[in-house]
């Protein structure tokens, strides 16, 4: 049935217009304002109840910032929304037309009621301004007053930190290298405050203008406080956000070693309370020890320091490549027997085929992944990518096709792809010729290092054991790459991929049971590959002496890599792909089928209940769940044709009426913290890349985590008034009374050790006469 506009001389319904419509309010005080304002009498009889059932408003009567359009198909009103915009004359042009809406003609009683109403209105308007003055008044005259010294050591403190915050933004170490054993060369701190102290900075000038031109301004201790306190007033604003938001995941990225020690960067992804999905940087952690102390480490990281707990951590990621692999996924396993919902998973921004390559113990495997990641280094170095490019061409010059899709194949970052396998094999001959090129270096234009790399990557890339080793990584990754791509991809995608995880893994078993087969086609694969770059076919040398130091007679080349490559790689990517997609892991990912998007593609056949368990005490009201689904199973089912289902967990979020679902509202925040589900918003640069962009621009002697903070985190908001605050709080003695009463207390000291100087002469005196006396 349409809707009709109840406000006079007005004839829109709904079936005519795309205007928003509006129910009467049912609060009566503000009923009887909206009935007023319309000017029909015959409403005024009516209940609010009466009028919020039967009567509406088109919003062609409402002042445009009342009206908030929360979506492309819900409208809404601000809840101090008055209709104020009416015709009340046009139908005095026609006063023979009959009219339904009559309107009410004002008396002096009506008139003057309604002046008062709004004198009302404007004086309780004005008290309570008043009483908003007088209250911060009163706070500002509670408030502690400061001497003329303490406002100018804290102006003082706070130029210094604005130059700390500006270094760190800009990944500017504070300290320079040693000029010689005795002396330091003038740091950029230090060129810094001399720089601010031309361009007029007062507090400063007053601090330092009788200092010695070649004398330090703020010694190292004080310049590592102030670091300290930049660094914890960051991370303490995010943290805020993530107890706000009580559920998280715990993300850990490769190791980072300065101080001539090991740690383990953390990441914490987490949905703040606009419903966004974020993932920040908090901290480094130190790698020593064993699995239980790492885990104890990090337990007390999290609770004692940073105030979280871990019975609210909902997911954990570990990007671990090399001999840190193992480590780190006993530490996940030790986790999650404590926390069973810590829920071990992929990451969301690494390729699922190089996270299960990492994550294979073998020597051979991890030559293989560190090669490739030397490679993605060497060719962010300057002319390399060209010099890749020119010899694609050279080697594909009579197809030109294939030397297209390489060059476009092997772009930036292809090394981290989830075809990284198959690419390496199509790039091996214009590599090596690449590779070649850069160590002859005839023009010069390469440096010593460049060439020393391309060496060792040429000498890696030359042996057979690599070159069968990447092939059968090619094809065993094979079966699991359209699979780890769905889990990168759209919320639909990662539902589909949950789903699809028993047919990934027959289709493991059915090689591992016909592994004979597979691995002849395989080797002779390889054997191929190396005969066309000119490489030996052989066992590797280490092992044909330890066969000769046992007296075991030789083995062939195919035996000795099915035995040690192909069964070892395709029964440890069985085994991680088991470990890592659990049936708790499938059960939390299943229930992502309460995103509208996916209802609808399962044609509303879904069974969230089923898997709900896992969640059931992250739920507001728990036993109200299957209700609820049903509700909001036929919302959806039944909604109108020109409504969109919303594809992603955080656009179900931003839905105005997810409020009325508290069950479904919790469990999709619950879901979108788990560390699979990638970022919505793509044009912002992770925070990952952003401390490895950091510890790139900064050379590895001058690293320092509490730089690395602030630079990683440049958006968050740095309140320089609360670092002062801070500073003074922890530090004192660099108060400027308690550096006056120090003085002071040292003079004293001075004149009590003369006045007691004095009374010693003056004895000695005394007892020289008596003895002279004596005498």
């Amino acid at each position: 049935m349409p809707n009709f506009c109840a406000a006079p001389n007005c004839t829109r319904k709904s079936t005519q217009s795309d205007l928003a419509f509006f129910r009467f309010p049912r609060d009566p005080e503000r009923c009887r304002i909206w009935v007023e304002n319309c000017r029909r009498a015959d409403l005024e009889a009516k209940t609010s109840d009466q009028l919020n059932k039967h009567y509406r408003l088109c919003a062609k009567h409402f002042d445009p910032a009342m009206v908030c359009k929360t979506s492309p198909y819900r409208t809404v009103l601000k809840d101090t929304a008055i209709p104020t915009i009416f015709d009340l004359t046009s139908h005095l042009k026609n006063p023979h037309t009959r009219h339904r809406k009559r309107i009410k003609e004002l008396t002096e009683e009506d008139l003057r009621k309604i002046k008062e109403r709004r004198l009302a209105s404007s004086i309780e308007q004005l008290a309570s301004k008043k009483d908003a003055v007088e209250d911060s008044t009163s706070t500002t005259e509670d408030e502690p007053q400061l001497s003329t010294e303490e406002k100018e050591c804290r102006e003082y403190l706070r130029s210094l930190f604005e130059v700390v915050v500006m270094l760190g933004k800009q990944s500017i170490p504070l300290a320079a290298g040693k000029a010689s054993e005795a002396e330091y060369m003038s740091n950029n701190f230090q060129a810094l405050l001399d720089y601010r102290m031309n361009a007029g900075d007062e507090a400063l000038k007053k601090r330092f203008q009788a200092t010695a031109v070649n004398t330090e301004y703020v010694s190292a201790t004080q310049q590592n406080q102030l670091l300290d306190i930049c660094e914890n007033t960051v991370r303490e604003e995010m943290l805020m956000e993530v107890r706000e938001s009580r559920f998280f995941s715990l993300v850990s990225g490769d190791l980072v070693e300065f101080a001539n020690e090991k740690h383990l960067p953390l990441f914490v992804h987490f949905v703040n309370q606009h419903n966004v999905l974020r993932e920040e940087f908090l901290d480094f952690m130190s790698f020593d020890g064993d699995e239980s102390a790492l885990v104890e480490r990090l337990e007390a990281q999290l609770t004692d320091r940073w105030g979280l707990s871990m019975e609210d951590c909902r997911g954990q990621a570990h990007k671990a490549t090399g001999t840190s692999t193992t480590k780190m996924k006993a530490v996940a396993v030790l986790l999650m027997d404590k926390y069973p919902l810590a829920l071990h998973m992929p990451c969301s921004h690494m390729a699922l085929n190089v996270h299960l390559a990492n994550s294979l113990p073998f020597p051979n495997v991890q030559v293989v992944m560190e090669t490739l990641r030397r490679i993605g280094a060497f060719f962010r170095t300057p002319f390399t990518q060209e010099e890749l490019e020119k010899a694609v061409a050279t080697r594909y010059q009579k197809n030109e096709e294939k030397a297209a899709s390489l060059k476009q194949a092997c772009g930036s970052g292809w090394t981290e792809q989830h075809n990284v396998f198959d690419v390496l094999l199509d790039m091996l001959p214009p590599l090596l010729l690449c590779m070649d090129g850069i160590r002859d270096n005839d023009e010069g234009k390469f440096a010593d290092t460049v060439v020393a790399n391309a060496y060792t990557v040429t000498e890696t890339l030359s042996d057979f054991e690599i070159i069968v080793t990447v092939v059968i990584l090619k094809n065993v990754l094979t079966f699991t790459r359209a699979f780890g791509r769905n889990l990168q991809g759209e919320t639909l995608d990662v539902f589909f991929a949950a789903n699809s995880l028993t047919a990934v893994l027959h289709s493991l078993n059915e090689v591992n049971d016909n592994i004979d087969v597979y691995h002849e086609f395989w080797y002779e694969e390889a054997v191929s590959v190396a005969n066309v770059m000119e490489i030996p076919v052989k066992v590797p040398r280490l092992f044909l002496r330890k066969q000769r130091a046992a007296d075991v007679g030789e083995i062939q080349a195919e035996a000795y890599f099915k035995e040690y490559v192909t069964v070892p790689v395709i029964h440890g990517i069985m085994q991680e792909v088991e470990d890592m997609f659990s049936e708790t892991n499938l059960k939390a990912l299943k229930c992502l089928s309460l995103v509208p998007a996916v209802m609808g593609q399962m044609k509303f056949n879904t069974t969230e209940e089923n898997y709900a368990d896992v969640y059931r005490n992250d739920l507001p009201s728990p036993d109200t769940l299957p209700a609820e689904l049903h509700c909001w199973r036929i919302k959806w089912k039944h909604r109108g044709k020109e409504v969109r289902l919303p594809a992603t967990i955080h656009e179900t979020l931003q839905l105005p009426d997810v409020k009325y679902f508290p069950n479904v509202k919790s469990f999709l925040k619950v879901l979108s913290a788990l560390p699979v589900l990638k970022l919505e918003d793509n044009k912002s640069v992770k925070a990952s890349d952003r401390l490895q962009a950091h510890l790139d621009s900064v050379p590895a002697k001058q690293w320092n985590k509490s730089l690395a903070m602030l630079n990683v985190n440049t958006h968050v908001k740095h309140d320089l008034d609360v670092m002062v605050d801070k500073y003074c709080r922890l530090y004192p003695e660099d108060d400027p009374e308690a550096e006056a009463g120090e003085v002071a207390g040292e003079v004293a000291e001075e004149v009590a050790e003369e006045v007691a100087d004095a009374g010693e002469v003056a004895d000695a005196g005394e007892v020289a006469e008596e003895e002279a006396a004596t005498k």
